[in-house]
């Protein structure tokens, strides 16, 4: 029963937001109250600690709205500008398909942003260029937040291992004591253990999520509704998978968590791009080049608020002058966060601190404003304004779009977040009662037993649907993940490797991500519509991710016909069939 209790928050997002598709500005409300209600009556929560808490999350809200107002703005500018138009000429002389342009735009350029800044910016990035150069918004935002999935683990320099795995482990004494069972002589070997097997984990498993985003673009918004479109693209999809994932696995195994995602976004880009230009230029600039519904026949849950195409209309950009915004983007963001430029540690200094509010020690709130993507977001569009040769009145109208679009927003996520805080700290209550994560996580175990590996992915899945970041689920459930290995004889790295997995998986429907994705192209209110399309990839990522965890696990005692192989084997073959299925069916159909 209480497990059922702590449930109902999660409950209540889903059936609000995504059962009934009420706007997240009308169900977070509601959802924010069961969470506060159940803290202070059944966990009996001081009202205290609850205030702490959704003061907390007012203030992580400011943060994620200044992101979101600084992705706004570079948008704005860019189309006042008028570089919109010439990015868009840009790639329509790459390839005018629209499936090898998601594969560019969200799959490869988001996994380089996803390492350099992490925590929803790729989203904030790729989202409003996809739609800029001709994406259906809707569109835009579920390729955007599907991204958010293999490039995770290893976003912001690594963040989510170098500082959710360690702070989640903590050197506890249970974790010591097995590295001097096992000979890990160092914290940062056994960090570096878990890195290369999270690395390997999501290569077995991401190579699919551009063959799923390329089915779902041409299925969901296509003219003919098709997945055959999507499959039919798939030798480049794959291409796109191991452009990404072979320098993703060799930097995990190799250089450890910081910098897997940096390299095989960037290294990916430039291979993805060589092979357009060399191989598919003749299909892609012809008839066979894939395109989304024509743009009269958009139902009106796919278009945003913001309309990008004709402001700047009658200026001209230099292709290379439009392109250098992203540019300075991607290198700031690179600069200000790989400590070896000194950067990092000189803007950490700005940090402002805030704890002990009513009483609360436990309960911290840092901010640093000079640190979040969003201040240089809004630096790169006072540059370009200058670049752009801009007049003031093209800047006016770019703040006041700005301004406008981010009403909505915030209506969304001054409830969302301190929901997700009170959930979080809703532990020390009368009743004794651990936060409510942990009383989910503990049922979930008690019922899996040894089967456990099965469904570790989806705790920290559900770690991350809730915190909105895989960082805070692995500080969440990483020790509580290690414990339940060591119980059931479970190698425990392997399992906290599960963990950062599915923490990964699930912000690809972590809701405050799809807010902040929807508000940058003006879907507010659509937040159910994106989750109901995300939802059953992530089931499938993490379900994947899960078999092959336990299957490696179970290797040693049962050799390789063991049941989480053949759960694998079985998923992996119903998606290639289901694939040759659609093909043969729609050459069936056109016959």
């Amino acid at each position: 029963m209480l497990a059922f209790i702590a449930l109902l928050p999660i409950l209540s997002v889903g059936v609000l937001l995504v059962g009934l598709r009420l706007p997240a500005s009308v169900a977070m409300p509601i959802c924010y109250l069961v969470t506060a209600g159940a803290a202070l009556m059944v966990w009996q929560v001081p009202l205290a600690r609850v205030a702490a808490a959704s003061l907390r999350g007012v203030l992580i809200a400011v943060d994620l709205l200044w992101i979101i107002f600084g992705a706004l703005l570079l948008l704005a500018t860019l189309d006042q500008s008028g570089a919109l138009n010439a990015i868009r000429g840009g790639f329509t002389q790459l390839t005018g398909d629209r499936r090898l342009q998601v594969l560019i735009i969200a799959w490869l350029f988001g996994a380089f942003i996803e390492g350099a800044a992490g925590f929803g910016t790729p989203a904030a990035v790729t989202v409003p260029l996809m739609a800029g150069i001709g994406f259906p918004p809707m569109g835009a935002v579920t390729a955007g937040m599907l991204i958010q999935s293999t490039p995770v683990s290893f976003g912001a320099v690594g963040t989510p291992i170098l500082v959710g795995v360690n702070r989640g482990l903590g050197e506890s004494p249970l974790v010591t004591a097995y590295m001097a069972e096992v000979g890990i002589e160092s914290w940062d070997s056994l960090l570096r253990a878990i890195a290369a097997r999270v690395a390997v984990l999501h290569a077995a498993v991401g190579w699919s999520m551009p063959l799923i985003i390329l089915m779902l673009m041409t299925r969901l918004f296509g003219s003919r509704r098709s997945v055959a479109d999507g499959v039919r693209a798939w030798p480049m999809g794959l291409v796109a998978a191991l452009a990404l994932l072979v320098p993703y696995v060799a930097a995990g195994v190799l250089l450890g968590p910081e910098f897997p995602s940096l390299m095989g976004g960037l290294c990916g880009l430039a291979v993805m791009v060589l092979i357009v230009r060399l191989v598919t230029r003749r299909t892609t600039r012809g008839a066979t080049a894939w395109e989304f519904r024509d743009r009269t026949d958009w139902p009106e849950e796919w278009i945003g608020s913001i309309d990008l195409r004709s402001t700047g209309a009658g200026q001209s950009i230099r292709p290379a002058l439009a392109w250098l915004p992203y540019v300075l983007v991607a290198a700031l963001l690179v600069v200000t966060r790989v400590k070896a430029f000194g950067v990092y540690d000189l803007l950490q200094k700005a940090t402002i601190q805030f704890s002990g509010v009513f009483g609360q020690e436990d309960i911290v709130f840092r901010h640093n404003p000079l640190y979040l993507p969003g201040t240089i977001f809004v630096a790169v569009a006072l540059v370009t304004a200058v670049l752009h040769g801009m007049s003031w009145q093209q800047v006016r109208a770019a703040w006041a779009a700005t301004g406008r679009s981010l009403v909505g927003a915030s209506k969304a996520l001054i409830f969302t977040v301190p929901m997700v805080q009170v959930f979080l700290f809703s532990d020390q209550g009368a009743m004794g009662y651990a936060k409510m994560p942990t009383v989910l996580a503990e049922a979930t175990a008690r019922l899996a037993g040894s089967y456990w590996p099965l469904c570790a992915p989806y705790i920290g899945g559900f770690g991350a649907f809730v915190a909105g970041s895989n960082t805070i689920s692995n500080m969440m459930f990483s020790l509580f993940q290690f414990d339940v290995a060591l119980r059931i004889g479970a190698d425990p790295l392997w399992v906290v490797a599960l963990q950062a997995v599915g923490g990964a998986a699930g912000n690809v429907i972590c809701v405050h991500n799809v807010v902040a994705a929807c508000a940058v192209v003006g879907l507010l209110g659509r937040e159910g519509t994106v989750i109901r399309k995300t939802l059953l990839p992530f089931v499938w990522y993490a379900g994947l991710a899960g078999a092959i965890g336990y299957g490696v696990i179970a290797y040693e005692q049962a050799g390789p016909a063991n049941l989480g192989f053949v759960l694998a084997v079985v998923a992996v073959a119903g998606f290639v069939a289901f694939g040759s299925w659609a093909l043969w069916r729609d050459d069936g159909a056109q016959r």
